[in-house]
């Protein structure tokens, strides 16, 4: 177990304890280490970087149409009340010369949701992630998630769903570049 393991199974006894509840019970006995070890996989993005997520996946690629990227999962915990948000994100560019990996979107998916996050922000990220990775001439992301803030606390809406978009170079000049992307991924 390293230290910050420690420290955060020790917070979580606490929690529970300031909760009225007895961490030493049998079902409990295990849960403040198990929950620590929880957060550390729920947060690893922040020890994860774009240049070693993309490891080298840009190729050289003579095509310059729209490559799409939808329904990519993402699992993220939102900043204020530390509840799950779970949903789906849609990722367009228009390369300049080189293509992405196909799996690297995803993993920057990942990286950014693996943190503590408000969707807003992370649609950006994800955005200027890959416009850095691809130097492509446009970039669209949109993001559509549940929230269990929304849903489990507060005014307890259980239909609800955040719609984000963020777009980038020629996504966000042309009209017509960003109806085919949204009209694309509406067809799923």
């Amino acid at each position: 177990m390293t230290h910050s393991l420690d420290t955060l199974a020790s917070s979580y006894r606490q929690i529970l304890e300031q909760l009225g509840e007895d961490p030493s019970r049998e079902g409990l006995r295990d849960t403040p280490l198990r929950a620590a070890k929880a957060m550390q996989f729920l947060t690893q993005g922040y020890q994860q970087n774009l240049e070693t997520i993309v490891n080298g996946a840009v190729f050289e690629s003579t095509n310059d149409e729209m490559v799409v990227v939808q329904n990519i999962e993402l699992y993220s915990m939102c900043e204020h009340h530390m509840l799950p948000f779970i949903g789906k994100a849609h990722i367009a560019y228009l390369p300049d010369g080189k293509v992405l990996g196909l799996s690297k979107l995803a993993r920057i998916v990942d990286m950014f949701a693996r943190r503590l996050q408000i969707q807003e922000n992370l649609t950006r990220q994800i955005a200027d992630a890959v416009l850095e990775a691809t130097d492509a001439r446009g970039v669209g992301v949109v993001i559509e998630a549940q929230h269990m803030c929304m849903m489990m606390r507060g005014v307890e809406k259980q239909n609800s769903v955040m719609s984000t978009s963020v777009m980038l170079g020629g996504f966000r000049k042309s009209q017509a570049t960003r109806s085919e992307f949204l009209t694309l991924i509406s067809r799923r």
